[in-house]
């Protein structure tokens, strides 16, 4: 199977998981539904990287998942009237976030650690880090 078609059914599922942990949150332990959004948020966005940029280097997409979501985590500071209306649309909170939370921070890097070990040991198996 194509390696870019591998990245995009992770995005997709890792969306779809994510949804569902919002969706079905009193079937699962709260521990999952309080910190899954935010790890499965940052590995969809490894695998996103991963989808448009397939020749970079896996460290790369690491450390450019990183960059991204803390930026994203860092913009939720700014709080300018036409940014917050982004943000409360749904397509808006679930890209941008509604407000800045530090713990978020680690859930990120948890989340793109284990994007990079399924990337690494399941979909890529490839020896270039």
């Amino acid at each position: 199977m194509n390696i870019r078609i591998k990245y995009g059914l992770a995005v997709i599922t890792t969306v779809v998981l994510g949804l569902s942990s919002r969706r079905f949150s009193g079937l699962i332990p709260l521990f999952i539904v309080k910190h899954a959004g935010d790890v499965l948020w940052a590995s969809m966005v490894y695998f996103g990287f991963r989808f448009f940029f397939v020749k970079r280097k896996l460290t790369w997409a690491v450390g450019i998942s990183i960059v991204f979501s803390f930026a994203i985590e860092f913009s939720q500071l700014y709080q300018a009237e036409w940014l917050i209306e982004i943000r409360n649309t749904v397509l808006g909170a679930l890209i941008l976030g509604k407000g800045y939370v530090t713990v978020d921070l680690f859930r990120y890097v948890i989340g793109i650690t284990l994007a990079f070990c399924v990337d690494k040991y399941w979909l890529h198996r490839d020896k270039r880090i």
